[in-house]
C-alpha cells in the first residue's frame, strides 16, 4: 500500500488497497445488538452499491454474536416478540439471506483469542460491542492479526465514535492508519468497564440511558465512510465523533504525523516477530 502525495505538513489521503477491488471482500461483523444490527442491514446496501459501481463480487459478511434475543431488545433493536430466545446473529443472517438472496453466515458465539474458524482472512473487521473487554478480545484474535482494517463503533447515551484503522501486520506499509486502540488505549482496558453504565434490562431505563437513534446514526455514518472509501479509493478522514444532543459530527482527519508516530511506536522486534506466529496482533511493517 503506497501513501498518496502529502498535501501539507499534517494531512495526506489514505489509499484503498488494490486487493479490496479484485475479489469478494470478506467482512467479520462482531456484535449484533443495536449498532451491529444496523450495520448488518446497511452492509447489504453497500454490497449492492459496490456491484453497481462495477466491483466484481461485492461483500461477504460473517455475523458473530453469542447473545440471544430478549424482550427488552425488541424495543431498540430490529427484533420481534416471535424471535425472543433465538440467536441474534442467526436471525439477522437468515433475514438478509432470504430477502436479498445472499449467502452470508452467522456464528452464534462470542469472539475470543482462539477464534479462527477459517484459514482465509477477513479483510475488514467491524466491532459493535458494548464493553472494553469485548473490544480487547477482538484485538487478541488471529482474525485481527490478518485483517487489513478494523472499524470500531462505540457509543454512550447520545454520543459515539467510529474509527477505521489498520491492525499491525507484517506486510503493510511503514506508515499505517491508527486504530481506535492506538489513539485511545483506554478503550481496550477491561479494568475500566466497571465505571461504564451499560443499558439496563428495563426497556424504559434503556431508552432513557441511550438515545433511540444513536445506534442507527452512528452505523450509517460508518457505512458512509466505507462507501466513500470504495467509491473514491481514498480517504481524507478515517472516523468521526458524533453528538446527537448538539447535532455535531466532528471528523477524524487522516494525519500523517499521527500515522508516523504510531509506526514508530510499533517497530518490529525479534520478540514480537515470534508473537505473530502465536496469533498475536502486534506486528507492524
Amino acid at each position: 500500500m503506497t501513501p498518496a502525495t502529502v498535501t501539507n505538513d499534517k494531512h495526506t489521503d489514505h489509499l484503498l488497497p488494490a486487493e479490496l477491488l479484485g475479489g469478494r471482500v470478506r467482512i467479520l461483523l462482531v456484535g449484533c445488538g443495536g449498532t451491529g444490527s444496523a450495520m448488518a442491514t446497511g452492509l447489504v446496501y453497500l454490497h449492492q452499491a459496490l456491484l453497481a459501481y462495477g466491483h466484481p463480487q461485492g461483500l461477504h459478511v460473517t455475523l458473530v454474536d453469542g447473545d440471544r434475543i430478549s424482550r427488552t431488545n425488541c424495543v431498540r433493536q430490529p427484533f420481534s416478540e416471535s424471535e425472543v430466545g433465538l440467536y441474534k446473529a442467526d436471525v439477522l443472517a437468515t433475514r438478509v439471506n432470504l430477502f436479498w438472496g445472499l449467502d452470508w453466515t452467522a456464528e452464534n458465539r462470542f469472539l475470543n483469542e482462539q477464534w479462527d474458524r477459517d484459514a482465509r482472512p477477513f479483510q475488514i473487521i467491524i466491532s459493535c460491542v458494548d464493553s472494553r473487554a469485548a473490544r480487547k478480545s477482538v484485538t487478541e484474535t488471529r482474525a485481527f492479526g490478518k485483517a487489513h482494517y478494523w472499524l470500531d463503533l462505540g457509543n454512550n447515551a447520545d454520543t459515539g465514535q467510529f474509527v477505521l484503522g489498520e491492525p499491525p501486520r507484517a506486510d503493510q506499509s511503514a506508515v499505517r492508519l491508527p486504530t481506535v486502540a492506538d489513539l485511545f488505549p483506554e478503550i481496550i482496558d477491561p479494568g475500566l468497564d466497571a465505571k461504564d453504565k451499560l443499558p439496563s434490562c428495563s426497556a424504559l431505563e434503556a431508552l432513557e440511558s441511550q438515545s433511540p437513534f444513536i445506534n442507527q446514526t452512528l452505523a450509517y455514518q460508518a457505512l458512509a465512510l466505507l462507501a466513500q472509501f470504495f467509491r473514491r479509493g481514498r480517504l481524507t478522514y478515517h472516523g468521526g465523533f458524533l453528538n446527537l444532543r448538539t447535532g455535531r459530527l466532528s471528523p477524524l482527519a487522516v494525519n500523517l504525523a499521527v500515522r508516523k508516530g504510531v509506526a514508530a511506536k510499533s517497530k518490529p522486534t525479534a520478540s514480537n516477530r515470534r508473537a505473530k506466529h502465536n496469533g498475536s496482533a502486534v506486528i507492524p511493517a
